[in-house]
């Protein structure tokens, strides 16, 4: 059970109300890192209502090729709950589902509305992979002063050549991160690293080799002057906790919308003082607002959040997401809501 989260606001057991519904997001064109092509994102949105009639929403997002729960057991687990519960049983839902444990306990804890303090963050933009990146750049640098690139998709000789035009086209306040999803192998990485060297634009290399070559990630880390980012291996609070104590002190890039209980991450964060790049898990505007009104703090690293240019329908879910999480402004939102639906009649949004 999560020692951290405690439910209980009153002597008697507090009940909640559960809906909750799919929602699918096609990407603007397939999205494609080395773990494969993702061509739509799916999860689910939570409703959830107290018996003082306060509702609120959480968004449950899995990505099991980083280690979470498919969307299948996601759903499975929504549907065990009766549309009754007890607040206390968010605390036993297991380390087997982080992004259940994430989005019903955001859920609950959005209910108090005291903390929703906007903070003004800055964004690292995702620009496409390969050498689609030379033509979105233009673009991108107009809204981002951080980007981040996919590398170990193509040929390295041929990311390589595209690198090269990237940084001699980047504004020279722009810093760059390159990702490879753990798709290299040390004498790749070495190489990658080199490079990376005589870049200062060059933020840090995120996830270089696979999640079960730690230690060479550690000797890179030593080895060179560009920084190593640890993703893939710091999925969930429990990777985040066994990498701690096999001595990382380098950066975590986290997200939290996979990484179970958001009580638990921060004081585990909190505690040990981490260099976090909170990174996106490709959610909506309900998972996205709850990170960064509770868990991210002042930091030198640009968030991973911009990513709504991935999406073919980016303007109209966020519309709807952030409608969903503020209904309590009444007939505006409502009117704005319905227009939107009779645009795009897909109708799957939570209700």
């Amino acid at each position: 059970m999560n020692r951290l989260f405690k439910p209980d606001r009153s002597s008697k057991p507090e009940k909640l109300r559960l809906k909750f519904r799919l929602y699918s997001r096609p990407f603007r064109l397939p999205l494609r890192t080395h773990h494969g092509v993702w061509r739509q994102r799916e999860g689910v949105l939570l409703q959830i209502q107290d018996e003082f009639d306060r509702v609120s929403y959480g968004e449950i997002a899995p990505i099991p090729w980083f280690g979470s729960e498919s969307i299948e057991r996601a759903i499975e687990f929504c549907h065990s709950l009766p549309a009754e519960f007890e607040a206390a049983k968010i605390a036993e839902i297991p380390d087997s589902l982080p992004a259940c444990q994430f989005g019903f306990e955001s859920a609950w804890r959005s209910l108090d509305r005291t903390v929703t303090l906007e903070k003004n963050l800055p964004y690292c933009g995702l620009l496409p992979t390969g050498s689609s990146a030379i033509a979105a750049l233009p673009f991108l640098t107009k809204t981002y002063s951080t980007l981040k690139w996919k590398i170990a998709v193509e040929s390295i000789e041929e990311e390589l050549e595209s690198l090269e035009y990237l940084l001699a086209n980047l504004p020279k306040t722009t810093r760059l991160r390159l990702d490879a999803n753990g798709g290299l192998d040390f004498e790749t990485a070495q190489r990658w690293l080199e490079v990376c060297d005589r870049s200062p634009q060059i933020e840090f290399l995120e996830q270089p080799l696979p999640v079960d070559r730690f230690s060479e990630m550690l000797k890179l880390s030593q080895n060179f002057s560009t920084a190593i980012a640890l993703d893939e291996s710091v999925a969930t609070i429990a990777q985040l906790q066994a990498v701690h104590a096999q001595g990382w002190r380098g950066i975590y890039v986290v997200k939290a919308a996979i990484a179970g209980f958001p009580s638990q991450l921060r004081e585990f964060i909190q505690t040990h003082q981490l260099h976090v790049v909170w990174s996106s898990a490709l959610e909506t505007a309900i998972a996205r607002r709850f990170i960064e009104t509770h868990l991210v703090e002042p930091s030198a690293f640009a968030l991973g959040m911009g990513v709504d240019h991935l999406f073919a329908d980016s303007h109209l879910l966020q519309m709807r997401s952030i409608a969903l999480m503020m209904n309590r402004y009444g007939k505006k939102f409502s009117e704005r809501l319905a227009a939107t639906r009779r645009q795009a009649a897909d109708g799957q949004c939570c209700s």
